[in-house]
């Protein structure tokens, strides 16, 4: 499915989860640039997250033009993102396409940044099973963070796990923060605008 479609839903968000490893040794790998963004959109509208427990994740409030969304750091590996998530989902009954999550994304370069939304799950593991303790739903919204390819299919655990370069994280961050200038077409539910504004830069 492509990046932009016309049947997409056009309901605000209501969480924005950035997935990734807790602890210091992943903070800087490749693997935790959904993180990354997560942490700056909070700080960017002077947000403090704190632990609950109940929600396996660091949560946060904040209000974009008029809309509360919830962000939403997991303490679970990539691998148990879904845990996380579905566990304040299900607290807030929030839908599927009332979600955003930020993943690192192989098959782009560093610096480069798209939104998604529904389509597959690239065998992406922590997509996959945020989709499995969703009762199979794919129609989850998506923030795409490229973080480049090692060229080989057998090096991508190596890579995402791997720090990150000083050059590539500028690059990273210079795209995070081209993503949060679009977060009010994207929270209001207005795709088309916010991936035209993400799209053009």
């Amino acid at each position: 499915m492509s990046d932009l479609t016309q049947t997409a839903s056009p309901l605000p968000l209501k969480m924005i989860a950035g997935i990734g490893n807790p602890g210091a040794e992943y903070a800087n790998t490749r693997h935790n640039a959904g993180v990354w963004f997560v942490e700056r959109l909070a700080e960017k509208f002077g947000a403090s997250f704190k632990p609950e427990r109940k929600f396996f994740g660091r949560t946060t409030l904040i209000n974009v033009n008029g809309i509360e969304v919830r962000l939403l750091v997991p303490n679970t590996y990539m691998n148990e993102s879904g845990k996380s998530v579905g566990a304040l989902a299900s607290f807030f009954k929030i839908a599927p396409p009332e979600m955003l999550i930020a993943h690192d994304e192989i098959d782009f370069p560093s610096g480069k940044i798209r939104f998604k939304q529904e389509g597959g799950l690239a065998g992406h593991n922590g997509l996959r099973d945020i989709s499995s303790r969703l009762a199979g739903a794919k129609d989850f919204n998506r923030l795409r963070i490229g973080v480049g390819h090692p060229g080989d299919r057998s090096g991508v655990t190596g890579h995402v796990l791997g720090k990150v370069s000083r050059d590539d994280r500028e690059l990273i961050d210079n795209c995070i923060e081209d993503a949060i200038a679009t977060m009010t077409g994207a929270v209001t539910g207005n795709w088309q605008l916010a991936m035209q504004q993400l799209h053009n830069v």
